[in-house]
Order: C-alpha cells, then structure tokens, then sequence
C-alpha cells in the first residue's frame, strides 16, 4: 500500500540521574563525594533508506521513543548514555512540526541521519558540586527531560523524469513498455492512484521514471487526485508530457496540464519539457499529427515526438531522447532549504511569568526554573534547598509575594504542583 503522509510522535531519552556518595576506604579519611553523573538520554534519529518507497509503516506504528540515560553510580561512575532509536524513511522524506508546519529537515540521501529529538542531558552527581565551602555535598542532579515533538512526514519520490498528462493519456502503459513497473491500467480514469516508479536502462545507465496521477483541470486547487501527488514532481530534472492524440482537442488539454503547473509551482512550470504525442497507432491520430505537432511547437513546446505506448513505436526513440535531454542539463543540484522562519529573539533563559490559573493556584513558567524543577530530587532535602536559592537568586520568591501568593497556595511549575510556604 503507498502512503506518502504519516505523523509521528518521537520522544528522546531522559537523562540519567546523578546520585550522592561519599569515597569510603580504610585509611583514607574524608575521602569526599564520588557520586557519578547520569548518562545522556537516546535521540530519535530518522535515516535515509533508498530501499522504502512508502510511508506505510508508520500507519502502524506511531509513536518512537530513545533510550533512557543510565544513573550514575559512586566511585564517579558514569551512567550510561542511552541508546540512539534509528528509524528508516524513503529517500526523499520531508519531515515538518505537526502542528506548525515548519520544516524540520529534508531527507534526500541513502543513509543520510537527522536528528528529531534530542535526548536529554545527564544529570550531575554529588561530586560536580564539591567547593571551597562546602566539601561534603549532598546534592545531586535528577536527568533532564527528552525533547518530545509530534512530526509530519511528507514523501516526495526521487527520480530523473515526470511522467505527466491527463488520465487515459497512456502514461502507466508506457511505464510498463520501457520499465519493469507493473501499474494497473484499465480505459478509464485515475486508473493510476498512487505515484509508480520505474528504472530504464539505457547501454550501461539508467535513469527513473515517475508516473504521476491525479491531474486534471484544477488539481493544483486539490481536484480529482489533486495537488497531492503534483509534489512527486518537484524533484525531477525533466518532465515528459504525454498528450493523448486521440482526444478531440489535444491542444487544449497540453495548455490544462500546464496551466495546473504553474498554478501550483512557477519553477515547475519552468522545468525542461519533452512532448509526446500517444496512440499515433489510430488512423485519425496519424492523420492529424503533422498539424498537431505544429499547433504543440507554436504553443510552446520545444520538443514533440508521435509515439505509441502501446504498439510501441517509436517509444525507444522517444527513451534515448529523453536520455539525451538529462545528459545535457547540468548535475542536480543538493537540496535547498526552505528559508528560516524569522522569530524574535530567544527568551532570556532566567525569564519567567506568574499567572493565576485558579483560586489559590499559581502559575510560574520560564525556562530555567521549569529545567530546575524537573531535575531537583523533591525527596532529598538538601536539593529541595538548593532549589530554594535558586528562587532567591532569580527573584522569584519576592515576585511570588507581591503577585499574592500567600502560605498554601498552590504554585505549579511544569508538572510539579508544590505547596507555598514562604
């Protein structure tokens, strides 16, 4: 089954967690911390696989999580990282925000690796914490939190040359005719629902054909099979336009092709063309192919050919022109990002915000004191206190005051909800 869009939820590793302990060895008196640091948490990582050529598999399996950084352990021990989740995509992966849109990255070469969510740091046992003043910490760092992301995958096939036109122009028979592709074809439209790729050898090489479905007047607005599949095309160096010779008005349906191409993308439009008119087998086609030809040059084509898919005549011809044609065009260019999304500047990390949710509930949001909250160990006292100073360091605890929060109120901070007692 082709799918060429899915969405995913991807969620890295925790870190692991640092831990308190102390060297204690026969003759070494005050031996001091050694508790180790926790181990970093497993990124989800999608890599590039020119072997798939559908989504499909994420129709079943939806959610992908990295491995959980390992604690540390005494004698400064450290945790073990955890393990980085590989995830295979088809060459030609667009990968996006769910719920913005923003792209966040192009897969566009076999085995090429992008990071998706980052896994997250390993927290710092008793022995980062050792100073001048206060030589027998017991403080530890819990690990931080995986980045965790809802994606959406977009597939765009990779190939050489789009095999574009009308339903019934015969574009799935000549697939068949110069690859080994097996399409569905029947003489009725949108036989061809899904994008059907095929390799055509020519001597030693090779180029790949596309056969794209689901254009008809006003695809590029999303009718018939719509602007869906028009993105399979974004990536071909040529396009071959197959134009249906024995419909009543071939021109006409050359200029709706076109038409749709340039409504849905200018540079597309632009893409060297290679015209073949089809079924030149039917008395009435050859009949009018010397007018025809004219009528497509004087329109705009810069180059027509009279084939028939399925006879195949002429359809070598027509391969070794198109061959011809992708030789002469320089080498495809690498993939260019889309343009960054301009934002102000990042948030002062020691920023943060109170809000009142509910009678007697708070608020405080900010980058620092939300990543603090969760790496703070609630059930050791001495790091409970060590997230007292860093209120007193921020400010927090006097903003707190004069917003009105008052001794058993509830402040919430990330997942935390935490009884005030000034």
């Amino acid at each position: 089954m082709f799918l060429d869009e899915a969405e995913i939820d991807v969620e890295a590793g925790n870190g692991g967690n640092g831990v308190v302990a102390f060297r204690r060895e026969k003759y070494v008196p005050r031996g001091g911390p050694n508790g180790g640091h926790g181990g970093k948490g497993g990124d989800v990582i999608l890599v590039g696989d020119e072997g798939l050529n559908t989504l499909h598999a994420f129709r079943f399996t939806q959610r992908y999580q990295g491995g959980r950084g390992g604690h540390g352990g005494s004698q400064d021990k450290h945790g073990r990282n955890g393990e980085d989740l590989r995830v295979a995509v088809p060459v030609g992966t667009v990968v996006r925000e769910a719920e913005t849109g923003e792209l966040v990255g192009d897969v566009t070469r076999h085995g090429q690796e992008l990071v998706v969510a980052k896994g997250g740091r390993g927290g710092r046992g008793n022995s980062a914490f050792k100073s001048a003043t206060n030589q027998a910490p017991r403080v530890a760092e819990k690990g931080s939190p995986g980045q965790v992301r809802r994606l959406k995958l977009e597939l765009k096939l990779i190939a050489d040359v789009g095999v574009i036109g009308l339903p019934n122009a015969g574009k799935s028979t000549l697939l068949s005719v110069v690859s080994a592709a097996r399409p569905k074809i029947a003489d009725y439209p949108f036989t061809t629902l899904v994008p059907n790729l095929g390799v055509v050898e020519i001597g030693h090489a090779t180029m790949v054909l596309a056969d794209v479905p689901g254009l008809i007047e006003g695809a590029s607005e999303g009718l018939g099979l719509g602007d869906r599949f028009l993105r399979h095309i974004e990536r071909t160096r040529i396009l071959l336009h197959l134009v249906d010779g024995s419909q009543p008005d071939p021109l006409a349906d050359f200029r709706i092709i076109n038409q749709e191409l340039a409504a849905y993308s200018p540079e597309l439009a632009e893409r060297p063309q290679i015209v073949a008119v089809n079924k030149i087998d039917l008395p009435e086609t050859r009949e009018r192919w010397p007018a025809l030809r004219a009528a497509l040059l004087e329109a705009g084509a810069a180059e027509v050919l009279a084939i028939s898919a399925a006879t195949t005549e002429n359809v070598e011809a027509l391969m070794q022109q198109v061959f011809r044609r992708l030789g002469e065009l320089p080498p495809p260019e690498p993939a260019v990002a889309e343009l960054p999304v301009l934002r102000p500047l990042e948030q002062d990390e020691n920023a943060f915000t109170i809000e009142p949710e509910d009678a007697g509930v708070w608020r405080l949001s900010g980058p620092r004191i939300e990543r603090s909250a969760f790496i703070t160990d609630w059930d050791n006292p001495h790091t409970v206190a060590r997230f007292q100073r860093i209120l007193d360091a921020m400010g927090i605890r006097e903003a707190l005051r004069q917003a009105g929060v008052v001794d058993g109120d509830t402040v919430c901070i990330g997942d935390f909800e935490l009884e005030w007692v000034d």
